[in-house]
């Protein structure tokens, strides 16, 4: 079975994500900060990088070593995210 390109090409980090400056250096710059706040609301158009963005940001959260407000990717909580893919109760 092949995967849709979007699951095949879905970006790791913050870094990643292209276009989205506007949205990512906002939160690159409240995670190295700590001051993350309680809800995030990512809207727009199909293809924007909303769920993408709101994946790392999720991975963020969870990471033990923050590196510069983007996940390691090293750590455990990282590790179990990179392979986990969400099924939509649809």
């Amino acid at each position: 079975m092949s995967l849709a390109l979007y699951r095949t090409y879905r970006p790791a980090t913050l870094a990643e994500v292209v276009g989205q400056d506007h949205v990512t250096a906002p939160l690159r710059r409240a995670l190295e900060n700590d001051r993350v706040h309680h809800a995030y609301l990512f809207s727009g158009p199909r293809g924007t990088g909303k769920t993408s963005t709101a994946r790392i940001l999720a991975k963020a959260l969870n990471c033990t070593d923050l590196r510069d407000g983007e996940p390691c990717g090293e750590c455990a909580s990282c590790v179990a995210k990179r392979g986990s893919v969400s099924r939509s109760a649809s």
